[in-house]
């Protein structure tokens, strides 16, 4: 039988009448930053079926049984982070856990859920007027850095600096540098659970930077590398040493189920 294809799900908070938008923001992405997200990677992934999901959304577009066939997840957020249910927080995170990947973009990094897998503020510097980012690849050999140039170039972007309170990452694939000095871990890679994470900064509102191919590359190699379609999706399992293999045989002096 052939293959399934990579079923793939941009979500965005999406403009909405308390959050209106400035103009100029719908003239660069008049299909939203889920749908410029979204075209990018059917460009990338041809063989993908990319869906979009909103907060205005029933259950903000991520229902179980949507959230069940996605292999990965692309998150962008902006300033409705705290507008996301706690019950929809708590069902993705569960789905991480249990082998979903996930990609975190730009302010995503606010998100409820995102804290809450990295268990930190997930605070950092941050300063908007439009400047070029250099992102350099500090690690060449990872599958998310295929193809990308050296520095990839962002002609116009938010500026996003240390301190980025995140755990250590299993990976740092990208820093970036900015126009007055800073520097930004803004590519990292996290496993929670069975899920693999990636997060990757480049990608404010105020800019067209979805529509560079080679940020496009990036998320495409992101999705490549978070989706694990054959794992199937089951929690990470967990078993309780007092039962089962723990008996009197495996005691030793003081040694009991309750002793610490």
């Amino acid at each position: 039988m052939p293959e399934s294809p990579l079923r793939i799900l941009v979500w965005n908070e999406g403009v909405h009448e308390e959050l209106a938008e400035p103009e100029h923001i719908g003239e660069i992405y008049p299909e939203g930053m889920h749908g410029a997200i979204a075209a990018g990677l059917r460009k990338h992934l041809p063989e993908a079926e990319v869906a979009t999901a909103t907060l205005s959304d029933v259950e903000h577009g991520l229902t179980e049984e949507r959230l069940a066939r996605t292999d990965v997840l692309l998150w962008w957020g902006h300033r409705a982070h705290d507008d996301v249910g706690e019950e929809i927080v708590d069902r993705v995170h569960r789905h991480v856990l249990a082998g979903m990947g996930l990609l975190v973009l730009h302010s995503g990094h606010f998100a409820k859920v995102f804290q809450r897998l990295m268990g930190t503020t997930c605070s950092l510097a941050w300063r908007n007027r439009g400047e070029r980012e250099l992102v350099w690849t500090v690690n060449p050999t990872h599958p998310i850095a295929e193809g990308i140039p050296n520095p990839l170039i962002v002609p116009e972007q938010e500026m996003y600096g240390e301190f980025f309170d995140v755990p250590e990452p299993e990976s740092l694939i990208f820093i970036s540098s900015f126009a007055g000095g800073e520097v930004f871990r803004s590519g990292l890679t996290y496993s929670r659970g069975h899920g693999r994470i990636f997060y990757f900064s480049p990608g404010d509102q105020d800019y067209p930077v979805y529509h560079q191919a080679e940020i496009q590359r990036v998320l495409a190699n992101g999705v490549r590398w978070a989706a694990r379609p054959g794992h199937g999706r089951e929690a990470p399992a967990v078993s309780n040493p007092a039962h089962g293999w723990f008996d009197e045989s495996h005691a030793g002096a003081g040694a009991s189920p309750g002793n610490s």
